[in-house]
């Protein structure tokens, strides 16, 4: 039996072999009702999308700048984004506006290093999934999560490298390791450290608890 808490969302998980009892591990895991209120109390706090919050964008922190009479168009200001039209809507509004960032940037990087290593690509998507950052399909189509637009540049650049790297190797031998590091120009362990320990927390914007 295995007991998990998952830092994305909060679920707390309940694994068992096959054809387990379930009253048992139910009382199991109400013996280690401690451990889980413990990895529950360290999870990131829900980050919720409303005026006047900071919010991730690219590595640093901005504020929701809102008023009632100002343009409803999403508008990035230096550390402001500035936002107008019914309080109601800014969470939706700013959610979009941060997909469309996320998936302008990631086709333009994704072209760019495409050129650089000599490879086609197919279509390329903006999603929300949760065990990738990014995937690419035999086809040559590459998918991306919207949310590296949070993250810092460099990150999302290393990832959108590994990606395109799996044109030229659809695999994780050494030699697509090495051609990451090439098309990246520098080693990406430090950017897939980051996303090892910061990424859960990109998963809490949006979320009001």
């Amino acid at each position: 039996m295995r007991l998990s808490v998952d830092p994305r969302d909060g679920t707390v998980r309940l694994s068992l072999p096959t054809r387990a009892a379930i009253r048992p591990a139910l009382a199991w895991a109400e013996e280690k009702r401690g451990w889980i209120e413990g990895a529950l109390a360290v999870l990131p706090a829900p980050r919720p999308i409303v005026p006047g919050a900071t919010i991730p964008f690219e590595g640093r922190e901005i504020v929701i700048a809102w008023r009632t009479d100002a343009p409803r168009s999403v508008m990035l200001d230096g550390a402001s984004l500035r936002v107008g039209g019914p309080v109601e809507a800014v969470g939706a509004r700013v959610l979009r506006w941060l997909r469309q960032q996320a998936g302008e940037r990631m086709a333009a990087e994704t072209h760019g290093f495409a050129a650089s290593a000599g490879v086609t690509i197919g279509r390329i998507g903006i999603g929300d999934p949760r065990s990738r950052w990014g995937s690419c399909a035999p086809s040559g189509d590459i998918r991306y999560s919207w949310r590296l637009i949070l993250a810092p540049p460099e990150v999302r650049e290393a990832t959108v490298a590994h990606e395109v790297a799996h044109r030229l190797h659809m695999d994780h031998s050494p030699a697509f390791h090495a051609a990451v590091t090439r098309l990246l120009g520098r080693d990406p362990r430090p950017e897939r450290h980051w996303l090892r320990t910061h990424g859960a927390s990109l998963y809490w914007l949006g979320r009001d608890s």
